[in-house]
Parts: C-alpha cells; structure tokens; sequence
C-alpha cells in the first residue's frame, strides 16, 4: 500500500495535542492548552496561517524568524519540486555538488567583501559550533567573549555562549573559556580583551532577546578592537539577517566587516533546514590548512541539494520582489503607527528595531490603580504583563507574537518580510483595541492577568 501523507493528515486531524502529549513535549501542549493558543491549523499562505474553520491569523512570529518569505512561497516549492523531479545525486561525500558550489557563489556575491569562503551546516546552532572551532584553531586560542542577554543556540557550545540563564540551568558545565560582558558597551570588551588572549568574540548585531540596538559607533567599534588584540570579531546574524532588518544583513547598517557571519533561519526559504558560516579565506585556509585535514569538520546532510536549492530560490526571491526595499517600509509604517500609540496608553512605554525586527516596551503606568495592578503582576512573575497583550492579540484579533525574552515586558514581532499595508493596519489597530483594555481595571484583560498570576505563583512554589 502507497503511503498517502494527505490521507494520514485528514485521518488523524485534530489529535495534534493528543500526539504531541503522549509522545513528544508534555509541558508545551499544557502552555499552549493555558493560555488559549490550541489551534489546529490546517494551510498557510505568505504571512497567514488558517484554521479548521477556515480564520485567518496573521503570523508576526515567523517561525522565530524563519518564514522571512512567507509560508509555502511558491518560488521555493518549484525549485524544490525540480530537484526531486531531477532524480540527482546527494550527499555523494567523497564528491563536491553543483548546488552547494552555486549557492555558496551567490552568498559570497552579497555577503561583506572579507567573506569569501562558505561552511555549510544544518542549522544555526551547528553555525554557531562551527564558528567556535574555526576561532579556535584559528587564533590558537580558547577564549571566547559573549554579551549579556544574548542567544545563539541550545547545543552545547551554543548554549555555553547563551546569555539567559534560564536556558543554561542544570546543564552544566558547560565550555571553559566563555565569559560574558554587557552589551553595547565597548570599555567592558576593551577590558575582556586586554585580560586574557581571545579568540573571538561573537554578537548579534541587534540581540534577539528584547530586540536591543547597539549604538552608532559600538559595531565598528567592537571590529576595531578585535583587530587590535588578535581576536575575530563573528556576527550572528541567524535571526537578524537576510533583510530581516531591510538590508540584507543588519551590520550593512554600520558598515562592518566581519571575520565571520553566520546564518540560518530565513535561508531555508522556510522549507529544508540549512545553515552556514562565510568567513575570510585566512580563516578557511587555516582550518583546513592540509589535505589530512579535509575532514575534520563537517556534517553529514549539510549541503544537501534540496536545501542549497532552497537557498538559491530564497536569494532569488528576495531580490526579484524586492524584499528589502518592502522590509525597511513596512517597518518604518509599523514603528510610526505603533509609536503613535506610546502618547496614548501609559503601560507603552517604547518601540524599538529596524526594519521588521520590532520590540515592543511596557513599564510602569503613572497612575495609581494601574500602577498597584502593574506591581501585583509584577510580584507573581516579572514580564507577566507582556503575556496580557500577546494572549488578546491571539485570542481576540488573531496575531500571533510572543514575549522577547524571560522575565522582560518586551513584546516582540518578526512578520514575514511580504505583509503589506492592510497587515500594518490590522496590527496597529489590535494594538490599540488591546492597550485600551489594559487601562480599564477592573476588566476582562485583568481578570486574565489575575488567573496568569495564580499560575505564576504556583508554578514558583512547586519549584
């Protein structure tokens, strides 16, 4: 009998939740249960996914960043259907493919003129493993330098650069030689630096976790100083880049060069997982600085042909339809519309980004009722508040976000790079309707944010 996947989808509809607690994450179906986020999703299209009911619902979370065109992008489908048509062959090992040698061509095109040598991987976690062994025996040294609050994968190596705590506990013990310092602040790398050789140090050009912005000179800054002490300076652009921010890589913003960048997510035009690192060829030539020594990093379906296609068809896409020019003008609309509100609501407090990596502040409101119901919230659990804006926003106007870090009143949106100026105007106004809920206490919001607290309280006892 011919497996029929549509068949074994149309048969087994609705028991996602039933499958996904019986065998997979038990705690992740009882979040999604809670706080109302228990859809079954049948079909998505660019920026909107769709229900069994057929209500539309606009993604600003992106896959964490991954569906930067859109879901099911027709572009990327063709391109993938071709490879399998082609009947070619993969993963060969004791070869080199066409696609992997194409793709790689097309990114050290538009990739910063030191960057001539591509390492393909999986994912950006695998980037991020890779980037710390080259540093390494690159420069000789084992030092690696991370920012506070950032993120830069869950494996291993990665999680030994991870700025949250959270993710780290119980894990341990991680990589010697990592050390953290603030971000955006150059005397404290300065510092670092001068302490100890390094190898490298590693920074996303805008952190992911609460969307935070370096100032004007610190990224070149930064590159500078890495030159002076003999370390690489490595951006990590695996959410940031590929016209997340409306150039194809955030540091174009400042003009850096880096010695290496790392990529994922968006490559994968939201289809096959891939990820890879473009470095100097000093970097390339020193690891692999032997013919013996051809092999001593790789991974077994890095390079596969249908994600190097995927790679292609996504480069593709975003300069035919001109992707960054959209990015960089929806996103001005989006901070425009969405700052107008900050004069009008107490709680919001800032937006900040660029291009369609936006962050969204809450604080402390001025007023006494709201500012005794803030501080009740902020008793049971730290950035609770957060979670009374996504939840309606879901719940009542259909947008998908999510919190920009633990413990921060930061709300954060990556739309697909496609949504246009209905999809501004949808979020501006939910916003509003929302913000103009969490002024009125008591009210229905409130009641919300009293049964989140209970859950927060009792979570922190039973641990």
């Amino acid at each position: 009998m011919t497996l029929s996947i549509a068949e074994l989808i149309k048969t087994h509809r609705g028991e996602n939740f039933a499958l996904h607690e019986r065998y997979l994450n038990t705690q992740m179906v009882r979040v999604l249960q809670t706080i109302g986020y228990d859809r079954t999703y049948t079909h998505a299209r660019g920026p909107y996914l769709y229900d069994q009911e057929d209500n539309e619902y606009l993604d600003l979370l992106s896959g964490f960043g991954v569906f930067a065109l859109g879901r099911n992008h027709p572009t990327i489908q063709s391109a993938l259907r071709e490879v399998l048509d082609l009947d070619l062959p993969d993963l060969v090992q004791m070869d080199v493919s066409i696609l992997s040698g194409l793709l790689a061509e097309k990114l050290v095109q538009v990739t910063p003129e030191p960057l001539t040598k591509l390492f393909f991987c999986n994912s950006g976690a695998e980037a991020v493993e890779a980037a710390i062994k080259f540093a390494r025996y690159t420069t000789g040294r084992s030092r690696i330098l991370y920012c506070e609050h950032a993120f830069h994968g869950l494996t291993l190596g990665a999680l030994s650069l991870n700025g949250e705590e959270v993710f780290r506990q119980g894990f341990g013990p991680l990589l010697p030689d990592c050390d953290a310092i603030p971000f955006n602040d150059l005397e404290a790398l300065e510092r670092a630096l001068k302490e100890q050789p390094t190898a490298a140090f590693i920074v996303e050009p805008i952190q992911g976790k609460g969307v935070n912005l370096p100032d004007d000179d610190y990224l070149t800054e930064a590159a500078r100083l890495c030159r002076k002490y003999g370390a690489l300076f490595i951006a990590d652009e695996i959410q940031a880049g590929l016209g997340r921010t409306g150039r194809l890589w955030a540091i174009e913003h400042w003009g850096v060069e880096p010695d290496m960048l790392l990529m994922a997510k968006a490559l994968s035009g939201g289809f096959v997982p891939v990820g890879a690192v473009a470095m100097t060829a000093h970097v390339m030539d020193k690891v692999f600085n032997r013919m013996d020594r051809a092999v001593v990093h790789g991974s077994t379906f890095s390079k596969n042909n249908p994600a190097m296609a995927a790679g292609l068809a996504t480069l593709s896409v975003i300069e035919e339809e001109k992707l960054l020019a959209n990015a960089a003008r929806q996103g001005e609309a989006l901070i425009g519309g969405l700052n107008a509100l900050t004069d009008k609501y107490e709680f919001f407090q800032a937006v900040r980004g660029k291009g369609l990596m936006l962050a969204l502040e809450f604080g402390k409101p001025r007023s006494l009722k709201l500012k005794t119901a803030w501080s009740l919230l902020e008793t049971a659990n730290k950035g609770l508040f957060s979670q009374m804006v996504t939840i309606p926003l879901f719940k009542r106007h259909r947008i998908l976000s999510q919190v920009a870090g633990h413990g921060m009143n930061v709300v954060k949106f990556l739309p697909p790079l496609v949504i246009g100026a209905k999809d501004v105007e949808w979020i501006v106004s939910a916003m509003d309707d929302v913000l103009a809920d969490c002024h009125q206490v008591p009210g229905a919001i409130w009641d919300l944010g009293k049964t989140l607290a209970g859950h927060a309280m009792k979570a922190r006892k039973t641990a």
